[in-house]
């Protein structure tokens, strides 16, 4: 959400966000400007936007932001203020001002309502291939060549990591660990997060489909017109792919109570079509939802029963 704002109030990425841009600009939600005075595109935003939780919800993630102690808010707004002039509501914020925290998560609210949920399938669907592909080359060539393949500018000589990066910056891990965060919005070059006490973290761009925001959602076929389209069974299995990728055959057949065959007689229907994704991992075949899937489903899969949004925590620092 961070990285969809800084582009919001830009030109980058023309061809890749200027459709949704378009979009978002013609009908901004309600306190846009709140969040823009946050998250500017250059220079730092508030490390409390990002709190270091793997929360499987938005509600949940805003929790954590409505919760933080008042000695990092202060801490935050001070370095942001030391970069630019700051209106007088942002003390609210430092101060830990609960009218003012409430009016910022409204506002959250309601940008990703307007800015993200209606695309979140294929954000989410070319995430999660992402995802697929690190794990596939980690496994294939070993976490180096994961890493040496990371970013076009990457390189990995055994001991660091070297990523193009707008500062000079050294992130030293300590034993700690590397966290990896794709990330559909993050522009040209990997991020990191600027406080050095966080969990070390390096947030990379995706690959996106160049037409991911091309038309209007509501024009795409809703669910409940799946089953015409692609039959009552093939629409489940195409749904419950979405809900939950990297399902193996025999797992996808015991969540629809059908046999094994079937599942997979629907799972190719469905990949020769260009809907599902299917790769082989320990001798099982692991299904995910392409990027054409992703589009043909119309509403948020945030509405299906148990699905949750995963929000990234991303650097404070971009070009």
């Amino acid at each position: 959400m961070l990285l969809s704002l800084h582009l919001l109030q830009t030109q980058q990425g023309a061809v890749a966000f200027g459709g949704w841009r378009r979009g978002v600009r013609s009908s901004p939600p309600p306190l846009v400007r709140m969040l823009t005075t946050l998250a500017r595109p250059k220079g730092y935003s508030p490390d409390f936007l990002t709190p270091p939780i793997d929360a499987l919800d938005l509600d949940t993630a805003l929790e954590t932001v409505l919760g933080t102690d008042k000695r990092r808010l202060r801490t935050d707004i001070g370095v942001l203020a030391t970069e630019v002039a700051v209106p007088a509501w942002v003390g609210g914020v430092a101060g830990g001002d609960v009218a003012t925290l409430g009016r910022l998560a409204e506002a959250v609210r309601d940008y990703h309502a307007v800015a993200l949920a209606p695309h979140w399938p294929v954000i989410r669907a070319q995430v999660r291939a992402s995802w697929s592909r690190r794990a596939e080359l980690a496994v294939s060539g070993g976490v180096g060549h994961m890493l040496d393949t990371l970013h076009p500018g990457a390189r990995w000589d055994g001991s660091v990591l070297e990523v193009p990066y707008p500062v000079e910056q050294d992130l030293r891990l300590g034993g700690r660990g590397l966290t990896l965060v794709p990330s559909f919005f993050c522009w040209q070059h990997p991020i990191t997060l600027v406080d050095p006490d966080h969990r070390p973290t390096l947030v990379y761009p995706v690959e996106r489909s160049l037409d991911w925001a091309i038309g209007e959602p509501q024009s795409r076929p809703r669910p409940q017109s799946l089953g015409a389209l692609l039959g009552r069974t093939r629409a489940a299995v195409l749904l419950t792919i979405a809900e939950r990728p990297h399902l193996n055959t025999t797992q996808l057949a015991r969540i629809l109570d059908t046999s094994p065959a079937s599942a997979s007689q629907h799972a190719t229907v469905l990949r020769e079509a260009g809907l599902v994704n299917t790769h082989r991992h320990n001798g099982s075949a692991i299904h995910t939802l392409s990027s054409r899937g992703a589009t043909l489903l119309a509403e948020p899969l945030r509405q299906q029963p148990g699905n949750g949004t995963t929000p990234s925590r991303v650097s404070k620092r971009s070009a």
